[in-house]
């Protein structure tokens, strides 16, 4: 990798808590936006660190230009894909918190403050999901259906900290995911044993904290908004969700879940993993898109995944690690 330093600044062994990591490719423009937000925190306790995946147009000039010794700047010697770039991400960090926030999503002034003092109320919690609001293209606050999904039905009605452990974690995460990947702030000491599993690209956030949660992590939730989702309707998701790759991701991914947590003995995060209820819904919602758009294999697909039982064919537990 090439490091420009916006400072000659040494990023470790600073005292800094957080370690805001934006991995980069995308639109400069929003990109900036992202890093105003970080600036913009009432509490300074943070560093961020664009990690730039070769993106046609650099951005380390506008970023010295700023002239802010709190912003380093990684362009990688070559593209190295999403996922490779999230590792980069936390080899790269220092921090004792550990922030993989979209180049394309908001906080709100409070984020950090809001997570640093979640992190030191309870010391236990691996990831740490604060509220979120979900804004659309143009920065206005959007509410679809699979985000009123997550708030009414799927994630947990507290209006206090809540910690998840274990199987009720899992079980949780299994009915339907409810996390913001962007949002979520990890500790750092709690990454070193989990990895990303490469044969789900869509579904990898969930693949991921299932398994920092299958290794004994606890997931600690914050109702407090203090982040800025940026839903994009053309979004690599929401392509895969037309075509019905998503689904075809989610069915894999649930069968390997379903073995996994069988495995450890939790039968309710099993069972939730193999009749994957809440995500044929979501694909139920998705079917008047692929007809509209005359998407006729995707709707094979969609249909196979809503009607289908069972989470469907078996994967390799740890076969499709990187």
């Amino acid at each position: 990798m090439v490091q420009v330093p916006a400072s000659d600044r040494s990023a470790a062994g600073d005292g800094v808590t957080i370690d805001v990591m934006i991995p980069f490719w995308g639109d400069p423009e929003l990109l900036f936006e992202a890093i105003g937000s970080v600036r913009a925190q009432t509490d300074p306790n943070w560093r961020l660190t664009v990690v730039d995946d070769c993106y046609p147009e650099s951005v380390a000039q506008r970023m010295a230009e700023l002239g802010d010794d709190r912003l380093r700047y990684v362009r990688n010697e070559r593209n190295v894909g999403i996922t490779n770039n999230f590792r980069r991400c936390i080899e790269s960090a220092s921090a004792d918190i550990v922030v993989l926030m979209g180049c394309d999503d908001l906080m709100l002034p409070n984020y950090v403050a809001t997570v640093r003092a979640a992190a030191q109320a309870c010391p236990r919690a691996s990831l740490i999901q604060p509220g979120v609001e979900v804004i659309d293209q143009s920065g206005a606050t959007a509410v679809s259906l699979r985000d009123l999904v997550k708030a009414r039905l799927v994630r947990p009605r507290s209006d206090r900290p809540l910690l998840l452990t274990g199987q009720r974690a899992a079980a949780s995460l299994l009915r339907g995911n409810w996390l913001y990947w962007p949002s979520l702030a990890f500790r750092r000491r709690d990454l070193a044993g989990v990895d990303f599993r490469d044969s789900f690209p869509v579904i990898q956030d969930l693949a991921f904290v299932m398994d920092l949660i299958l290794a004994g992590g606890s997931l600690l939730y914050v109702p407090t908004v203090c982040f800025r989702y940026r839903r994009h309707a053309a979004s690599a998701s929401s392509s895969a969700a037309i075509d019905g790759s998503r689904f075809e991701g989610e069915r894999r991914y649930l069968a390997l879940a379903e073995r996994l947590t069988r495995a450890k003995g939790w039968r309710r995060a099993a069972g939730r993993a193999r009749w994957r209820l809440l995500s044929r819904l979501d694909a139920l919602t998705i079917v008047p898109g692929a007809i509209a758009s005359r998407q006729w294999a995707g709707l094979a697909l969609l249909l196979r995944h809503v009607v289908g039982f069972g989470a469907g064919p078996t994967e390799p537990v740890a076969a499709d690690r990187g």
